[in-house]
């Protein structure tokens, strides 16, 4: 369901759009919370048009279409984020294998740890500079001042944030064992 969600929410903010062109969106924006491929959205395009919540509104050179949102979709999208309360827990790898260190002895651990320190410390630089792309141009006049997206990209920014402190804490505690 996400991921339909999420193409309905590309279609509102960014109007009309081919699937090549939301996988390409996808991957600049909600890529950072929410993970899909060309093999998953170009299927669910296909759903969304036989359930009404999209329109191939024109059709291209080699079978390329433009999707738009119908009235359907626009209520769809707006119920699920009124209404829709977040189920399960999220799946994350750096939790799963925080979750299994203990199974190495410590200077293994700690060798992940440092891995997993590295792959953050990018991830919040990639973040960080999403984040100051998007502010480089001021808001145009009468705008709210939140752009789309940056609520999530804040959110992404913080929670990457204290991976980090939990990792230089980790670090910390096994090194004290050692």
């Amino acid at each position: 369901m996400s991921l339909r969600i999420a193409l309905l929410g590309l279609l509102t903010a960014y109007g009309s759009a081919s699937g090549y062109d939301l996988a390409k969106g996808f991957e600049r924006s909600v890529a950072h919370v929410w993970q899909a491929g060309h093999s998953q959205i170009y299927p669910e395009l296909a759903k969304m048009t036989a359930d009404g919540l999209v329109t191939v509104e024109a059709e291209g050179a080699r079978g390329r279409k433009i999707y738009s949102i119908t009235s359907e979709g626009r209520a769809e999208l707006r119920a699920w984020l009124i209404g829709h309360d977040p189920t399960g827990p999220a799946r994350s790898e750096v939790a799963l294998q925080a979750f299994l260190l203990p199974l190495l002895d410590p200077g293994e651990a700690l060798d992940v740890l440092e891995r997993l320190k590295a792959y953050v410390e990018q991830k919040l630089a990639e973040l960080e500079a999403m984040w100051a792309a998007k502010h480089a141009l001021p808001v145009p006049e009468g705008a709210s001042g939140v752009k789309f997206g940056d609520l999530a990209l804040d959110l992404g920014i913080r929670q990457t944030r204290t991976t980090l402190e939990w990792a230089n804490d980790a670090m910390a505690q096994l090194e004290r064992q050692a």
